[in-house]
């Protein structure tokens, strides 16, 4: 498996609701010092954003049109489109992007952010 389908994997893993409701799924994919800025204008760090994802009603992501971008031999830019469906709600699109750093043969989340699309 290539870099860039290990990090599609890691960011698919990310948006299962198995992972997000499990906090030390959560914690082993985000660097210590992740920050989020969120499709709400809010800004999240590691530790803000696993509670979120705890309290995160049922909801199905999908993702499409993903692309990574080197930045580094131990960095890169992933960005696609995330598609958001609950139940009784209109499913809503975002662009994310997210910069992953490899640590000690691991790769860790150290940025994200989404932005919905109109």
């Amino acid at each position: 498996m290539d870099v860039k389908e290990k990090l599609q994997q890691l960011e698919q893993q990310l948006l299962t609701s198995t992972t997000r409701h499990h906090a030390g799924e959560i914690s082993s994919l985000l660097a210590d010092e992740f920050r989020e800025f969120g499709s709400s204008g809010k800004t999240f760090s590691k530790a803000e954003i696993i509670g979120v994802l705890q309290s995160e009603g049922p909801v199905h992501l999908s993702l499409k049109d993903f692309e990574a971008y080197p930045i580094s031999d131990h960095a890169f830019l992933i960005t696609f489109r995330a598609v958001k469906e609950a139940p009784g709600l209109p499913a809503v699109e975002s662009l994310r992007s997210s910069v992953w750093i490899q640590r000690d043969g691991r790769w860790q989340m150290l940025f994200h952010q989404g932005t919905r699309v109109p």
